[in-house]
């Protein structure tokens, strides 16, 4: 037998006794009250709400990221960042040999330098992996270019209207 205490799962009408963290802002601490007291009102009977139904007609596909898309997202984003981190890290171990055999007297500023440009391209391999997958299980060539500068013209296209969304409700208050 296990003398693991179980835990007790503790339903939505419990929320609002429950201690509030500290991080946790006083704004939603009195949503969660105000959320609870109208739930405990609420027949058990009461129709489901949009969230439920959306989660009932979700299906799997939808949910998530297709399986064959975050592979490639992994491979991408392990090539494009594992190479340049694994380069950043030799680095130290490169120039700690060529200093301590006496090779070249290499400054520290050079070595930091080249150690930061690796681990920022290792950076920029993260991002470019998980952009340059199309989210197509078919689609998608080895390196991904064009789905690359597809999905980027996507994110600065909403980037864009949604900072001309807040230029115009700044102008009409």
């Amino acid at each position: 037998m296990s003398s693991k205490p179980q835990r007790d799962h503790s339903s939505a009408q419990d929320s609002s006794a429950r201690e509030a963290l500290p991080f946790e802002p006083a704004k939603s601490r009195k949503q969660v009250e105000k959320k609870a007291s109208t739930k405990a009102k609420k027949t058990p009977e009461a129709a489901p709400n949009k969230a439920e139904k959306s989660a009932r007609t979700r299906t799997p596909v939808s949910a998530g990221i297709p399986d064959s898309v975050s592979r490639r997202m992994v491979k991408r984003m392990a090539v494009f960042s594992g190479i340049p981190t694994a380069l950043g890290m030799s680095t130290f171990i490169v120039s700690y040999f060529i200093v301590s055999r006496g090779i070249y007297d290499l400054p520290t500023y050079a070595v930091l330098l080249v150690s930061l440009g690796f681990f920022g391209l290792g950076v920029l391999g993260l991002s470019y992996g998980a952009i340059s997958a199309s989210w197509d299980e078919e689609a998608g060539g080895s390196l991904g270019w064009s789905e690359f500068t597809t999905n980027l013209g996507r994110m600065t296209g909403a980037w864009k209207s949604s900072r001309q969304e807040q230029r115009d409700a700044a102008k009409k208050s």
